[in-house]
């Protein structure tokens, strides 16, 4: 078992809670395999054989994921079934703000301070996520990845002078994410251009990590979908992308989406050499930010309302407010993967042209 004793576990299955105070678990555990209810921990077994499993995909054949929240059977007549153990609370919205903030800060802090920093080092993009979770480890250092002139390189800078924090700036080259590529489909499984772009970045970064002797790598993966930090969450309900009718209910969609995205950074993160540590993903957190109300998640143009309060008086306020881009758009992933696939000859005018270069890559 990951990420918790057998024995919590075993309980948190007898009395269905979801959240019963870890960072997320999955493994094995009488018979059954468990996996948290937001997935923070990847999970396989065989297809056709789930007594056989593995935390990669790549240790087996015919790999299928456990779901987030379920237990499969590994032996037996029902083999292979999955059963719905846990669901993502939804308690009503907080009508008293301060109580609300007080519990967000609490939760924050109690997070970020317990994390070990031995081996440690943090992904700092100089945006409050980063930043919180960087201030409850002062003595780790900071890396952050981006091609030279990027909006991530610059505003990490800014930060990291800002908080008195030393940086180490992976500079990102067209070589090495050529190089690259290959290297994160293997660990994915995928080809999904969006998934590519989001990693690259954070392989690169955990790679020089691990490279510089740090084994464990501090991200603030969660904090956008927790404190309502996306663009169509603020828009919500005029933006296509979410179904939700308000602010809450597009920031619950969001968070819904976690363990996909988690499934993915984890087996990069891991395939670079470092183990992943998100303390804003723990349960305390999770539990804090459930029951924040819409203009606690967004204000106007200000975004994770909650956290960025949390973070003030922590940090200073031109980091505690700093705007802050998607990982692929803020280091130029994005960008110069497209450049290099037209290059490659694969012109925008043709279809799902950056993944038809993906591939070729691969192949």
């Amino acid at each position: 078992m990951r990420g918790a004793s057998p024995d919590l576990v075993r309980r948190a299955v007898s009395e269905r809670d979801p959240l019963p105070g870890t960072a997320g678990f999955a493994g094995e555990l009488d018979g059954r395999l468990v996996r948290d209810v937001l997935g923070r921990q990847p999970l396989f077994s065989e297809c056709g054989d789930p007594a056989t499993w593995s935390y990669d995909h790549r240790d087996l054949d015919d790999p299928v994921a456990v779901p987030a929240g379920h237990a499969r059977e590994t032996t037996g007549g029902d083999a292979g079934d999955d059963e719905p153990i846990w669901s993502l609370p939804d308690p009503p919205a907080a009508t008293d703000r301060d109580a609300a903030l007080d519990r967000v800060r609490d939760a924050v802090f109690e997070s970020v301070r317990s994390v070990d920093d031995d081996g440690l080092a943090v992904a700092f993009s100089g945006g409050v996520d980063s930043a919180v979770v960087a201030s409850g480890v002062p003595d780790a250092p900071c890396y952050v990845a981006g091609f030279e002139g990027s909006h991530d390189v610059a505003a990490a800078r800014e930060a990291a002078a800002a908080m008195d924090r030393n940086l180490t700036v992976v500079e990102l080259t067209h070589e090495a994410l050529e190089r690259a590529v290959p290297e994160i489909v293997a660990a994915l499984g995928r080809t999904n251009p969006m998934d590519v772009q989001i990693v690259l970045p954070l392989y690169l970064l955990a790679e020089r990590v691990a490279a510089d002797g740090c084994d464990r790598l501090a991200v603030g993966q969660g904090a956008d979908e927790l404190f309502g930090g996306y663009a169509k969450v603020q828009k919500a309900p005029d933006d296509p992308r979410v179904e939700a009718e308000t602010v809450r209910g597009a920031a619950r969609e969001m968070i819904l989406t976690l363990p996909d995205q988690l499934e993915r950074d984890l087996l990069v993160l891991r395939a670079a050499g470092v183990e992943p540590v998100a303390p804003l993903l723990h349960d305390r957190v999770v539990e804090a930010a459930l029951p924040l109300p819409g203009a606690l998640l967004v204000d106007g143009d200000r975004r994770k309302v909650a956290l960025r309060e949390a973070a003030s008086g922590v940090l200073p306020e031109s980091v505690a407010e700093a705007d802050k881009k998607a990982v692929q758009y803020g280091t130029y992933a994005s960008r110069e993967l497209d450049r290099l696939a037209r290059q490659a000859g694969f012109k925008r005018r043709m279809e799902n042209h950056v993944q038809r270069y993906v591939e070729s890559l691969v192949e």
